[in-house]
């Protein structure tokens, strides 16, 4: 798991400067009233990958242990960019034009780099902490909080003193910069909360397969990479990137609100629309607040302020990923032990014992039907043990479980319930147990119902805020060279 863990790391820092110098290039080779039709091919392209790419790891994780006999499916996941990345690379090396930058070169500010990456791990951390196990006043997650703090405090004193920090914080001066990053990190937490969660709900409460549950997902790919490629066409011709914004925030509002509306009688093709509908909304996202930032900053500083943005996307994502899955579990936590024989779920031996267990919240409906087996199985060997072997402590055990059937209770209690009659009552308990597990599973669907749906209405004013700090951002004629930008300060 630490091998993963340190590889993954560098995987991410990797695909991180990728995903923020193809923004980056396009930058230096358009100027923004062209830029914003290619900057829709790299934000479609995104989407795709983002949708696509998790539910082609899934199927490889899968079935790939088919392909080669004695290798795990879930390294195909890994194993198969290897093919991809090669054929990328070929294509940067013999296409790519070289671009020689500009200016003077300065040294890199490691130290306001290391104290920025601390900071952020520490609070992804602090977010993430089992809740059950580390409550949010517990002194692990304060302290981890607390470093996070003091690390991101360094780095902004770093900065200011830094002649070359790794973001420089005037730039936060500039309004179109400091509004649409905002926006970015509230859109960025939103779009996890819409992405993370529904596959939940389409197993749990919808009651597809994975598979499908992964092709539940392909909407909302389909419906970014239309509004990323046409928003990123239209101001290409009319110069007008905010009211493309705001008109994709709306649509992105009616979405969510669609989302939170959804129940127990939600049906597969009704999310596959929702999900469409939400792709509409986070398509104009993908290229154009980018666009606008760029437009808006000195050239000198396209690329700090370029991978500014994706960073707080992506940072927005994880706080918003880590935030909701806290809220999922506590609205779960509540819930399930409620149900009857819920305590089979929400309440298992060891640290967990507080709250909802990793297998429930993976695989609820499966998990309840394994509950009310487990209820049977322990039944029938108390039973026997009281009739046989004459236990009195497992004859007390059924006398006050509430799911052992009335009749039973009395004939253990008069002591006229003989061996003999064992295969009988036997047939009886199974027959309780499957009516509970009915039950159980029909109230796994409510709860998980419940907690997704109160998610997606947190996401909902996620999305409002976004929507109104957007009409924060100004509205500035695209240039129609790279030449100098003018610098929006207020």
């Amino acid at each position: 798991m630490n091998q993963l863990i340190l590889f993954r790391a560098i995987q991410g820092m990797g695909g991180a400067g990728l995903f923020a110098m193809a923004f980056i290039i396009i930058a230096d080779l358009f100027p923004p009233a062209e830029r914003g039709k290619y900057q829709g091919f790299v934000g479609a392209t995104f989407g795709l990958a983002s949708v696509l790419g998790p539910y082609m790891g899934g199927l490889l994780t899968d079935h790939g242990s088919n392909i080669i006999p004695g290798v795990a499916g879930w390294r195909w996941a890994f194993y198969v960019n290897v093919p991809f990345g090669a054929l990328a690379l070929w294509f940067i090396i013999t296409k790519m034009p070289v671009l020689q930058p500009t200016g003077r070169r300065e040294r890199l500010d490691y130290l306001s780099a290391a104290l920025l990456i601390g900071g952020l791990i520490a609070l992804m951390t602090g977010l993430q902490l089992d809740k059950t196990r580390y409550g949010w006043t517990s002194p692990t997650t304060l302290g981890v909080l607390g470093l996070s703090l003091v690390c991101i405090i360094l780095f902004y004193l770093r900065s200011v003193r830094s002649p070359n920090p790794i973001l420089d914080l005037k730039l936060f001066s500039n309004k179109v910069f400091s509004t649409a990053n905002v926006a970015l990190f509230l859109l960025g937490a939103a779009f996890m909360g819409v992405v993370v969660f529904l596959p939940l709900f389409m197993v749990n409460v919808v009651g597809v397969s994975a598979t499908r549950a992964g092709i539940s997902l392909i909407p909302l790919s389909l419906g970014m990479f239309v509004g990323s490629v046409g928003s990123g066409q239209i101001v290409a011709r009319t110069g007008n990137y905010k009211m493309l914004l705001l008109g994709g925030g709306a649509i992105l509002l009616v979405a969510v609100l669609l989302l939170s509306g959804m129940t127990t009688g939600t049906t597969f093709g009704q999310v596959f629309g929702y999900m469409l509908i939400c792709g509409l909304g986070f398509g104009p996202s993908m290229p154009l607040y980018t666009l606008a930032v760029q437009n808006a900053v000195p050239l000198q500083l396209i690329g700090q302020s370029t991978s500014a943005s994706q960073f707080f996307r992506q940072i927005g994502g994880a706080v918003g990923a880590a935030v909701m899955g806290t809220l999922l579990a506590a609205s779960l936590a509540r819930s399930l032990p409620a149900l009857p024989g819920g305590n089979a779920m929400a309440q298992p031996a060891g640290p967990v014992g507080e709250g909802v267990p990793e297998a429930v919240m993976a695989r609820g409906i499966t998990e309840s039907a394994s509950a009310g087996r487990q209820m049977a199985e322990r039944q029938a060997s108390l039973l026997e043990k009281a009739v046989m072997h004459q236990d009195e402590p497992a004859r007390n055990q059924l006398l006050t479980d509430p799911y052992v059937p009335e009749p039973v209770k009395r004939e253990l209690q008069s002591g006229n319930l003989t061996e003999a009659r064992l295969p009988q009552v036997r047939r009886q308990l199974d027959q309780g147990a499957t009516t509970l597990t009915r039950r159980l599973q029909e109230g796994v669907k409510l709860a998980f119902a419940d907690a997704i749906t109160r998610n997606y209405f947190f996401v909902l004013f996620i999305v409002a805020a976004a929507w109104l700090v957007t009409w924060l951002v100004p509205q500035l004629p695209l240039r129609k060279t790279n030449a100098p930008a003018p610098v929006i300060v207020e």
